[in-house]
């Protein structure tokens, strides 16, 4: 017996039940096809949970766009759904005369993206906010800040099960044929499923999901990279009161400081390319190089002070060396397959950006 379902989203992460909850809230039948036993496990919960502002990132990407939105979106949902946040603001620090240039770039990207809120401070400035900082001139970002990015997820889910949609747990789709009728999905344990619309949500597994989709056009599915972002936590109380971020790598944002909703800081992520999606242990020697990077902005870290904590997995789609690529949003727009939509690429500012992301992909699917 083949059941049948208007909408299926793959994928129970931030942004597949932030796309849902789009869907559902425009009067879709939406069922949420999750692998593991829980909502969140991938990426979602193994990030630095914090709101981006859309500074980094080039002007008219679905990254500046969609962050810059996502961001006016999700304080105020934070707000009525009572999930816990904080509007801790953000110091980026030059901590030489060569990155105080590259400031300079920072902050007329983030203004080309429609981020005015950011104010440049000199030395004094920054250490009057922070006297443990040590830098030649920082931006502060006053409207980044953190999230409990499980009550998110939670408080979404919630959203899309008053609507009337499900979200269906050890549910991994094992393969997707493309028919004229529609999509026919077969899980795991043999159910089969047709559906009119399908949103490919599968984060890390999005582009392995997409090369299982019979009748989806290859060419439209790029290859998948893995960044594994280390984690270190400080022991003991935290100098600062805003998060501290260096002047940007090539693959990542550097070696920052967070700090979670209890004030606890953490350090990371780095940026190691491994091989699997599964390779989540964390080495604690990694831990020498963080030292070295704190220690331009934080010259007191003491040794011994960093204990290992946690690493999570960037779904890359751009290779090592590589600038790093902007989301793939793909709809029947892009790719020519009616009723489906890819999602590759989707790291960094996701979280931030999910409440966007479902607006923009309920859009695709309007006809």
């Amino acid at each position: 017996m083949v059941d049948c379902v208007d909408c299926v989203v793959v994928g129970a992460g931030v942004v597949g039940l932030a796309v849902a909850r789009a869907l559902a809230l425009a009067g879709r039948e939406v069922m949420v096809l999750e692998a593991e036993g829980a909502i969140g496990t991938g990426t979602s919960s193994r990030n630095s949970e914090v709101i981006h502002a859309g500074i980094y990132y080039p002007q008219g990407s679905l990254k500046a766009k969609l962050c810059v939105r996502g961001k006016e979106l999700l304080y105020p949902y934070c707000e009525m759904r009572g999930v816990d946040h904080r509007r801790c603001g953000k110091l980026i620090v030059a901590t030489s005369a060569q990155q105080v240039q590259q400031l300079q770039g920072i902050r007329a990207k983030a203004q080309a993206n429609g981020v005015e809120d950011l104010q440049w401070l000199q030395a004094a400035e920054a250490r009057a906010l922070e006297p443990a900082l040590q830098c030649e001139a920082a931006l502060l970002s006053p409207s980044t800040g953190v999230v409990d990015s499980h009550g998110l997820m939670l408080s979404l889910q919630g959203d899309i099960e008053n609507a009337g949609g499900m979200v269906v747990l050890h549910a991994p789709v094992h393969a997707a044929e493309v028919r004229a009728d529609g999509i026919s999905l077969t899980l795991a344990d043999g159910t089969q499923l047709q559906t009119r619309t399908v949103v490919n949500a599968a984060g890390l597994s999005a582009p392995a999901l997409a090369r299982r989709f019979e009748g989806f056009p290859r060419q439209h599915v790029p290859e998948a990279f893995f960044a594994k972002g280390n984690y270190f936590a400080l022991a003991g109380k935290a100098p600062f009161r805003h998060l501290i971020y260096p002047v940007p790598e090539a693959a990542g944002l550097g070696v920052h400081l967070t700090l979670d909703l209890g004030g606890q800081a953490k350090f990371g992520p780095d940026v190691q390319w491994v091989g699997s999606a599964e390779d989540l242990l964390v080495d604690g020697r990694r831990a020498d190089a963080f030292y070295a990077e704190i220690r331009r902005y934080w010259p007191q870290l003491k040794d011994g002070s960093l204990v290992s904590g946690y690493a999570g997995i960037r779904p890359k789609i751009s290779a090592p060396g590589e600038a790093a690529a902007d989301f793939w949003i793909q709809g029947p727009g892009q790719h020519g397959v009616p009723g489906v939509v890819q999602l590759f690429g989707i790291e960094s500012p996701g979280l931030t950006s999910s409440l966007a992301i479902g607006e923009h992909v309920a859009a695709l699917l309007t006809p």
